[in-house]
């Protein structure tokens, strides 16, 4: 299972657009506090629609909680700031996936502890970021390609007609 850690997430709406992709995927959802909203906000509960408690959600207090209580984790960690592509990353079935708050990212100094799983989604110079939900998106569907997408329905069914 592939776990996604949101690292001080301030707006509502793209933590909710998370968990539902995570639901959708099967992933495991971690939220390192404080985060900028409440929990049970109707904008959360909103984006995530009515997947949020099917949500396998995990929160943790600040980053040294989230690394004692997840020891050897392999995390990669997104950000404008990394020297290395996202595609160029093989995924582990049980990494993490990390994505800093939507205002500054994951601080420097621990993208610099973790120099070796710094990875960068590319987009053009004068672009500062992209969404958070979107860049969650690009990164976890990738990790899922490249694990053939197991465990997860390949093909799309009609309601009222039939695929020829």
């Amino acid at each position: 299972m592939l776990n996604i850690v949101l690292y001080e997430p301030e707006i509502p709406a793209n933590t909710g657009n998370i968990g539902r992709t995570c639901v959708a995927t099967g992933s495991r959802l971690h939220l390192i506090e404080p985060l900028g909203f409440r929990i049970n906000e109707k904008t959360l509960k909103r984006a995530g629609m009515d997947y949020w408690p099917q949500l396998d959600v995990t929160r943790y207090i600040d980053y040294e909680d989230f690394l004692a209580r997840n020891p050897g984790a392999k995390i990669y960690m997104a950000s404008t700031k990394a020297p290395r592509i996202y595609t160029e990353v093989s995924y582990q079935e049980d990494c993490y996936l990390m994505f800093g708050k939507e205002s500054a990212g994951i601080p420097e100094e621990i993208l610099l502890a973790n120099q070796e799983g710094a990875i960068r989604i590319p987009m053009l110079e004068e672009i500062r970021s992209l969404n958070l939900s979107n860049s969650v998106a690009i990164v976890l569907y990738e990790a899922l390609r490249q694990q053939n997408f197991a465990h997860m329905r390949l093909q799309g069914q009609l309601t009222r007609y039939q695929w020829k």
